[in-house]
């Protein structure tokens, strides 16, 4: 025990019973560090408030202080990423097909469209196990394409080629599954896309019409065939 009239090693014999943090500093340095915590935390709600707003889908607040946005965010604070990746879908995509082929007379005829994305829709409509299959080839396929490709259908490089062997692929398999009365020998590709109806409770205006990017005829070859098809079709040209 110490003796009475010991001093602490500060020299005060109340240092070990008084606050410490900012209760142990004096009043103006109270006020000082209780005010700079504020604005530190004010600081911070702004920045993740404004990142928050940069990495979010297109909104009523961006829309009207995107500039700000911006302007605090690039280039310290600059992300490469967003929230809801990809954006939620605000419009249908539906992919459809027509195919040219010899008829058993030798005359050459034509289908009507096809529209494949709606065989997939009601392949997994209802189901609880979904084929992936049905849910994204053929749609992962069309952005494939639409992304290496211009707006004039023009290949972007080697992938913009690879696209069109692709979903050329995967349409002549789906055709290879009717009987369309003879072998295909052309193939046409067309995308219909439509907005996405507003809900009943909303008063915005939509035009729901289809647009229609329509590809080029592609000429079937043996490569673009299954397996199986192409051996046959190779045996009958020998």
């Amino acid at each position: 025990m110490g003796r009475p009239g010991d001093e602490g090693p500060l020299g005060d014999g109340d240092s070990g019973s008084r606050g410490r943090g900012i209760a142990g500093l004096s009043l103006p340095y109270q006020v000082a560090a209780a005010l700079s915590l504020a604005l530190i935390g004010a600081l911070a709600c702004v920045h993740l408030g404004m990142v928050f707003l940069h990495v979010a889908p297109s909104n009523t607040v961006t829309k009207q202080h995107g500039e700000a946005v911006d302007w605090w965010v690039y280039p310290e604070f600059e992300q490469n990423w967003k929230l809801f990746a990809p954006n939620p879908l605000q419009q249908n995509v539906a992919v459809q097909v027509r195919a040219e082929y010899t008829a058993a007379d030798g005359s050459r005829r034509s289908t009507d469209w096809i529209d494949l994305s709606a065989e997939d829709g009601a392949a997994i409509q209802g189901s609880l196990l979904p084929s992936h299959v049905h849910q994204n080839m053929l749609r992962r396929a069309w952005d494939f394409y639409v992304t290496s490709h211009d707006g004039d259908n023009r290949p972007n490089g080697v992938r913009g080629q690879l696209s069109e062997r692709y979903v050329r692929r995967i349409a002549v398999a789906r055709l290879m599954e009717r009987d369309l009365g003879g072998p295909v020998e052309r193939i046409q590709l067309r995308s219909a896309t439509s907005a996405v109806d507003p809900p009943g409770w909303s008063d915005e205006k939509i035009d729901v019409k289809p647009v229609h990017r329509v590809l080029p005829w592609w000429t079937i070859t043996v490569a673009d065939l299954p397996e199986d098809a192409a051996r046959d079709r190779a045996e009958a040209e020998r």
